[in-house]
């Protein structure tokens, strides 16, 4: 029940008929008050899904008391019959909560081009508003699932017993890069917290979280990260401790986005330290982690870090090309640009791999977390339409 564990939320997922093979494909998480400040944050790419150009508009006054979600579909690039599909789907939602279209959220995830079927929709709505309950967080991570395997949920309690939490659920398992990911992200919290201070806090959260991960190097067209605050706890706690624990909820979530990439046999963090500031160090990381010579080679447990260094060298970072070090699994296999401990001792036969990166050339480090490029990945994303 993690969506549903703070107080002052219900949620639906159910089996519609918008997935081909019958599974659950329609969520909705609805918040009870007494307040509804809300956050959210969508993709950077210019091309967006018909959702996402409604839910940005929702947004704007910090106010939203319901999301619903469907998979199967992702309703982007399908005219504006898709975008009058996205709202009907609102208006639907709205009617039976008594509340406004312009006060929910719609998300959708699937296949790019593929028009959902308004009808099934609507009368989805229905079956999953009927289902609204306490316990219903589950069904609704599972439903907002596509080439996932497993969901993701979290919940993160207060420190010192403070009396709120958070709730989460995402979706996502390939086309994970920034910003934010190829996601799906509802965040839930029975702590008081105004709109702009969760605005905030999320940016800070996510800018740590979700747009560290870089799968694939491949952006999508419908990532959505939705926080809603409930205030049903009674409880204001001050910024600094809510953020921090909303960016344990969303690296969690992250983290298991990870984990469930299309066909990855390892997770990959690379830290780099030594840097002349956290952008040069976020630079550097995603280059490498963009790398799919590199990671072809972890896919092949080869410790190549000669592969860590090109990737290093095309970035605009501050650095000396003639002293970097480079350790792989805690083992320094490059000192000063040149080769150092053993290769072989590094062991990539763990799930979990570690790079590590000294600039040496300044005082910040920051860390991207990317997956190898397997065989199996190829193979399912040359068939996921087909």
């Amino acid at each position: 029940m993690s969506i549903t564990h703070p107080a002052g939320f219900a949620a639906a997922g159910a089996a519609v008929g918008i997935k081909v093979n019958g599974g659950k494909d329609l969520a909705l998480v609805a918040s009870t008050g007494p307040r509804f400040d809300s956050a959210s944050v969508f993709t950077s790419n210019r091309c967006k899904a018909n959702p996402v150009l409604w839910s940005e508009q929702v947004v704007k006054d910090g106010v939203v008391r319901a999301v619903v979600l469907n998979s199967g579909g992702a309703n982007c690039y399908t005219g504006p019959e898709g975008f009058l599909t996205t709202h009907q789907v609102a208006e639907e939602v709205a009617g039976l909560l008594g509340i406004g279209a312009g006060d929910v959220v719609v998300c959708s995830t699937g296949l790019i081009g593929l028009a959902n079927d308004r009808d099934v929709l609507l009368k989805g709505v229905h079956t999953v508003h009927a289902a609204l309950s306490r316990d219903g967080g589950a069904d609704a991570a599972e439903a907002i699932m596509t080439t996932d395997s497993v969901s993701k949920q979290v919940v993160v309690e207060a420190p010192d017993g403070a009396g709120w939490s958070i709730g989460g659920m995402a979706k996502g398992a390939g086309m994970l890069a920034p910003a934010l990911a190829t996601m799906l992200v509802v965040i839930t919290t029975d702590a008081i917290v105004d709109a702009a201070d969760l605005d905030a806090a999320l940016r800070a959260s996510t800018r740590v979280s979700f747009d560290r991960l870089d799968s694939d190097g491949c952006q999508s067209t419908n990532d959505t990260v939705t926080v809603l605050a409930s205030g049903a706890s009674g409880v204001r706690p001050d910024l600094e401790t809510f953020t921090a624990a909303l960016t344990q909820a969303c690296t969690s979530l992250a983290k298991q986005l990870l984990a469930d990439a299309e066909g990855a046999d390892h997770e990959i963090a690379i830290t780099v330290c030594g840097a002349a500031s956290e952008d040069d160090a976020v630079e550097v990381g995603r280059s490498v982690a963009r790398s799919n010579l590199f990671k072809a080679a972890v896919f092949g447990k080869d410790p190549n870090w000669g592969r860590v260094l090109a990737s290093v060298g095309t970035t605009g970072a501050a650095f000396d090309p003639a002293d970097l070090d480079v350790a792989m699994n805690g083992v320094w296999v490059c000192r000063n640009s040149t080769p150092a401990e053993d290769p072989a001792l590094v062991d990539l036969s763990p799930r979990d791999v570690t790079v590590t990166i000294d600039l040496k050339s300044g005082p910040a480090q920051a860390t991207v977390w990317t997956n190898d490029l397997t065989h199996a990945y190829v193979h399912e994303n040359s068939a996921y339409s087909s």
